[in-house]
Parts: structure tokens; C-alpha cells; sequence
């Protein structure tokens, strides 16, 4: 999904955008890498985490990215590995069975870095910043509906919806209705098209973020299901790790963190007893947390790199316990749009 270097919410924007692994001595500390050990980076990206855990110890790494671009980009890296590095175009909610397939299970490590990396803010035919213009795209693979396709299909209660849960936008029924209105008029296939759409709505003070920041997160999030990917992703991870194996992930903004402190915090709690059943009920704790809430960037690295500002680590090791049942994660996820009846619009 990222590349190593994710962006907060503002850095949707797509400003000047510095390939910089955030993090990336916490990653490591907590990650704590072990001669002939097995890692999964799932978030290759430019391949910041890969490089540094190849160079932190005598392991391999199998670095996992759903985008092409990245995959193409990191086969000089995987040139250069001496058979250390084997990088696959997957996405990282199968990373149980990548690692499987490629003989790394049960993995040491796993790390995960969520959210857009600067390199597809960069560019703006990927369509995802919305200071340059480019085709309403937002896709971080190559297959599935595309932004401007969920612009022009979607109904207003979905739309707003999407754009209310998923950006944490106040204003998502009015944006909602403007896109609507637009779309009845003209097409909405660019970037800028729907950025001017939603700043005609959105009002934004001196020093805020632009007022499509949290519309452009939404669809994102939405085209790339990413919050699904994740929840998947975390499951997987706690199937293929072995006991005493290191779970890493870096989030970028409250949807993200929620989910994995939610997740972490579920795995790490031991089962529940009372004085009337007084032998506990549920799974063992399948995870044992590594730090106490949650873990920041310093300020020197937020002075320079921006993008660390609002990034969030939280790390667990697994226990010897049974990984648990999967049918609870999907409680992890925002609610659904309520039903509509009737036409779309």
C-alpha cells in the first residue's frame, strides 16, 4: 500500500515530497532484526524498511507491493541482494500466503507502513494529488474502479457516506450534493475538476489544510480498500509469524491507528474471568505488546521530514498462543453507508 514513507492527511496534497523511510531507527529498534532471520516488508515502496533491515543483519526479506511501478523500480535493489531479497507484486493482506510461497514462513518480522507514498503524490498521472492536475485516478494498483468511476456512480447518501467515514469530513453531505450537481452537468475526471468542486463548498482558514484533503483521503481509501486490506493484513501477519516473531506498523491518521491499536490491544488481552466462572473464557493472548501506547517521531526528524509529523508505531511480538478466530476483525471497520432505496442518482 505505501512505500516506506507515508503521508498524513496533509501531505495528500501532494507538496514537494522527499523519499524518506519515517521512522525508520523506531521501525528497526522494535522490528530488532536477527542474523538468518525472515521479514516481510509489506509496503515496499522505494524500499527504505527493506534496505535498512538487509543492512541491520544476515536476513531476507520479502518485500511485497501491490503497485507496479515499485515492483519494477526495486529490481536493481534485488540485483544487488545477493538472493537476500525477493520482491513480489501482491498485496500485503496475503502476506501469510506470499510468505508461504516463497519458503520465508514462519516470518521473524513483519513490517507495514500505511497509507500513500510521496512517490505516487509525485506523479500526476496516478491521479491522487490534487495541486496537480491529472485523471481522477487514485488507483495504487493497475486493476479496479478508479476514482472518477466512484465519483460518477455512487449516490449522494453513499458519496457523503464514503466521504464522512472514511475522510472524516464534516461537510460530506454538502460536497456530496455539489459533486452530484457537477457530474449532472459535466463529466468529473480530473484532479483539480473535483478539488474546485469541493472548494467552492468547503471553506478553509489561513493555514489549514486545503479543503479537498479529506475527500481526496476518502476516495483513496475507498478505491484501494485500503482499511479492509489492512484488517486482512494484520490477520495474516499473525498467522505467519512465529512465536517471538516482531509485528511493526506505522499509520498515518486516526483510521488507520484506531484499527491497529484496536487489533493489538484485542490479540494482547488475556481471556476474561469472573468469581462465578472463574476459569477464563476465549483465546490466549496471541500477541504481547512491545511498547505502551503508542510511539512518535522525535522532533528533530519531524523538523526535517514533514510527513513524520503525524505518523503513529505501534509493535507487538507474538506469543506461542493459537492465532485467533477471524471472525471478529471485521468489527475493526467504519460501519456501512445506510441502505437507500429507490433510484440512484
Amino acid at each position: 500500500m505505501t512505500t516506506g514513507h507515508g503521508d498524513g492527511p496533509a501531505d495528500a496534497a501532494g507538496g514537494p515530497a522527499r523519499h524518506l523511510p519515517v521512522m525508520l531507527a523506531e521501525v528497526l529498534a522494535h522490528l530488532a532484526p536477527k542474523e538468518a532471520g525472515r521479514y516481510v516488508d509489506g509496503t515496499f515502496g522505494a524500499g527504505g524498511y527493506t534496505r535498512a533491515i538487509l543492512a541491520a543483519a544476515d536476513c531476507r526479506v520479502l518485500a511485497i507491493d501491490r503497485d507496479p511501478t515499485a515492483i519494477a523500480a526495486g529490481q536493481a535493489l534485488v540485483a544487488q541482494s545477493a538472493g537476500r531479497l525477493v520482491l513480489v507484486h501482491d498485496r500485503f493482506s496475503r502476506l501469510d500466503e506470499d510468505a508461504a510461497d516463497h519458503g520465508f514462513a514462519p516470518l521473524d518480522g513483519v513490517v507495514l507502513d500505511i497509507g500513500v507514498s510521496s512517490m505516487q503524490l509525485d506523479e500526476a498521472e496516478r491521479g491522487f494529488s490534487f495541486r496537480r492536475d491529472g485523471p481522477l485516478d487514485m488507483r495504487m494498483g493497475d486493476t479496479g474502479r478508479s476514482a472518477a468511476d466512484l465519483v460518477a456512480e455512487l449516490d449522494e447518501t453513499t458519496l457523503a457516506h464514503v466521504i464522512w467515514s472514511l475522510g472524516e469530513e464534516r461537510q460530506s453531505r454538502a460536497i456530496a450534493k455539489a459533486i452530484v450537481k457537477a457530474r449532472a452537468e459535466a463529466p468529473i475526471t480530473r484532479t483539480t475538476q473535483l478539488a474546485e468542486i469541493v472548494a467552492r463548498v468547503v471553506w478553509a482558514k489561513p493555514g489549514e489544510i486545503h479543503p479537498a484533503t479529506r475527500t481526496f483521503q476518502a476516495l483513496r481509501i475507498a478505491v484501494n480498500e485500503e482499511l479492509d486490506e489492512l484488517v486482512r493484513a494484520l490477520a495474516a501477519a499473525e498467522r505467519a509469524l512465529a512465536p517471538g516473531g516482531r509485528l511493526v506498523v506505522v499509520t498515518f491518521h486516526s483510521l488507520e491507528d484506531r484499527i491497529v491499536k484496536t487489533f493489538l490491544s484485542n490479540r494482547a488481552k488475556a481471556p476474561s474471568a469472573s468469581r462465578h466462572l472463574p476459569q477464563a473464557e476465549g483465546p490466549e493472548p496471541s500477541f504481547r505488546l512491545l511498547a505502551k501506547g503508542v510511539v512518535e517521531a522525535g522532533p528533530e526528524e519531524v523538523a526535517g521530514n514533514p510527513r513524520a509529523r503525524s505518523a503513529k508505531l505501534r509493535a507487538a511480538e507474538r506469543t506461542e498462543a493459537p492465532a485467533h478466530p477471524g471472525g471478529d476483525l471485521m468489527g475493526l471497520l467504519p460501519a456501512p453507508p445506510p441502505q437507500r432505496h429507490g433510484r440512484r442518482r
